[in-house]
């Protein structure tokens, strides 16, 4: 075989080879740098938003039942008794001072439904998964949030965003509204909110009832 044909593809694999590695080392380059901006974008939300998590008992019909009735009882007396006007600190520092109200409004829903389940309230910092709906989505990672664990706490989860207030429904549920979308748009950068804005499937109410999701 002609050495000069030789010569020319090994060349051309060379260079081949040379092409495919510098399009790897850009597409690492590229992702290492999504990676370190999602996490940074995550990392802010976290410090702009305040959570709310009840864990059920089990997932039997009548623990999920007691749940959300736990979860109504909480949500309306928030409802009256939180402050208005207060930024993500102020609404964090309130909720962690009224634990123990809290807690015993709990009992008594559980109570005054025949159930003796032990009830535990605490703000602390929870590791959340991707949720979407509508067109927000929360990013996977640690956020604070206030804690309702019944019994065992080992039933499905229910849970909603206290600051600014807002909870998810389901997709039965109406848009958000204009001014819902604004409280959330206000704590974050231009370029923060329109990342974490997506189409979906999902609807979603910035309202400060959830539903069982």
């Amino acid at each position: 075989m002609d050495r000069t044909y030789i010569e020319k593809h090994a060349n051309q694999l060379i260079f081949f080879l040379a092409i495919v590695i510098a399009t790897f080392v850009t597409a690492v380059a590229v992702w290492k740098v999504q990676t370190v901006a999602a996490a940074e974008r995550q990392e802010h939300l976290s410090q702009e938003v305040l959570r709310f998590h009840v864990l059920a008992n089990s997932d039997s019909k009548r623990d999920q039942e007691l749940k959300v009735k736990v979860r109504d009882a909480v949500l309306d007396w928030m409802e009256e008794a939180l402050p208005q006007g207060m930024d993500v600190e102020q609404t964090t520092r309130w909720v962690r001072e009224h634990t123990d109200e809290l807690e015993e409004i709990s009992k008594q829903t559980l109570e005054e439904n025949g159930a003796d389940d032990t009830v535990s309230a605490a703000v602390s910092t929870c590791y959340f998964p991707d949720k979407t709906y509508g067109d927000v989505t929360f990013p996977a990672g640690n956020y604070e949030a206030l804690r309702i664990e019944i019994g065992n706490a080992k039933g499905h989860n229910w849970w909603c965003v206290l600051y600014p207030n807002l909870c998810f429904l389901d997709t039965t549920n109406a848009v958000v509204p204009d001014e819902g979308k604004k409280k959330l748009k206000n704590v974050l950068t231009e370029e923060e909110y329109s990342q974490i804005t997506a189409e979906s499937e999902f609807k979603i109410k910035w309202f400060f009832w959830g539903d069982d999701k």
